[in-house]
């Protein structure tokens, strides 16, 4: 099965997270779907199918199939792009319908802007909360209070924690199985490590154990989760930001976010994209 491999995100044409993305005339079987996926060994890849008004997509993770993936949305987006023009396309995915918009800078650069699915977030129970930070080596007393922790949704599930320094993020750490545990009880696909630099830049780094892998570098379901989460909350931070993660990976991306202030109403992800190379899967 013939696979492109994408860098999502990247930033400054370096860092990213790498997406596979499959183009075929039928939508494969879900065995040889997660086969293909086992094999790039990446966080998503994405399979599409051309249909009447637009393109069937499925994303899975080594593991399992994930009902929405940001940077996966991104990759493909470009590859779309590249092959068929700029301009909007149209995703049917398994919860619905979202859009991706390819365009191509003078450098040649492609950037894909996705509108997410629908946004929510509630509370997170303590008594679960605790026992997440604890396998992180954290407290309560690292967190912000400023941003209450909550479970955000954009297509997918996410648990949102904002610490208070910069090196706590920088020196995360968890024990995986435990973690994937905890997570898949909530039904979580990420937890979203935050740390805010200012109202217009958010460091982040997202493990992502229920996927298999350890920590993703760019996240864009998470990314629309937040902005879901801080309209939520009523953030007076404004109504656009970027994220910088992966950092601490030593994979460097970008993710741009804008959103209105329409509670549940979709969020838009941009980012640059970068090619790998091509494999056979």
């Amino acid at each position: 099965m013939d696979a492109l491999r994408i860098a999502a995100f990247s930033y400054k044409n370096k860092g990213g997270n790498p997406a596979g993305v499959v183009i075929s005339n039928e939508m494969p079987t879900e065995k040889e779907m997660l086969e293909t996926a086992k094999q790039i060994g990446y966080s998503e890849t994405a399979f599409l199918k051309k249909v009447d008004d637009g393109w069937r997509v499925r994303y899975f993770a080594p593991e399992m199939e994930v009902e929405f993936c940001g940077h996966a949305t991104i990759a493909s987006g470009a590859v779309l792009g590249e092959r068929f023009g700029e301009g909007l396309y149209k995703f049917h995915i398994n919860q619905g319908d979202i859009s991706v918009t390819a365009s191509r800078s003078e450098t040649g650069v492609y950037r894909a802007t996705l509108q997410s699915p629908e946004t929510w977030s509630e509370p997170a129970p303590q008594e679960y909360v605790d026992k997440i930070l604890k396998e992180f080596g954290l407290s309560i007393r690292d967190l912000d209070a400023n941003y209450p922790v909550r479970f955000a949704f954009a297509g997918v599930k996410h648990l949102i924690l904002v610490l208070k320094d910069r090196r706590k993020l920088a020196e995360m750490s968890y024990r995986f199985d435990p973690v994937k545990t905890l997570m898949q009880q909530e039904g979580l696909v990420t937890i979203s490590l935050l740390w805010f630099e200012s109202n217009r830049l958010i460091h982040s780094r997202n493990p992502f154990p229920t996927g298999g892998v350890v920590e993703d570098p760019a996240t864009g379901a998470a990314a629309a989760a937040l902005a879901g989460y801080l309209r939520d909350i009523d953030w007076q931070g404004g109504n656009s930001f970027d994220i910088l993660q992966g950092e601490d990976m030593g994979s460097p991306s970008r993710l741009s976010v804008e959103f209105t202030r329409k509670k549940g109403e979709s969020i838009k992800v941009s980012g640059e994209t970068r090619y790998i190379t091509e494999v056979n899967g």
